[in-house]
This record gives C-alpha cells, sequence and structure tokens, in this order.
C-alpha cells in the first residue's frame, strides 16, 4: 500500500500513455493523441498536489 501512495501518478501516467498508444495503433489516431496529452497532465497535477501537501 505504500507503494500504492508514492506512485500511484506514474503508474496512472503509464496506464494513459499504454492506452494511447493502443488507441493510436488501432486506428484512432486522434483519440489516441487526446488521451496522450493525459499524461504529462496526470504528472503535473500530482506534482503540484505533492507540492502543496508539503507546506
Amino acid at each position: 500500500m505504500i507503494y500504492w501512495g508514492k506512485y500511484y501518478a506514474v503508474v496512472l501516467a503509464f496506464i494513459s500513455f499504454l492506452f494511447s498508444v493502443t488507441l493510436w495503433f488501432s486506428g484512432f489516431k486522434l483519440e489516441g493523441i487526446f488521451v496522450g496529452i493525459w499524461v504529462p497532465s496526470i504528472l503535473g497535477f500530482y506534482t503540484v498536489i505533492k507540492l502543496i501537501n508539503e507546506k
């Protein structure tokens, strides 16, 4: 459980990346690009939350 609490954003970003690649190679290129944008958004949101909680 400690692992999940520390790395959940990386795991979710990786799942999003895999989903994006799957969509892209399945022929859904625009959807794959849209889902691919989630990866930096997830990681950025996690960084902001982590910085807020450090105070």
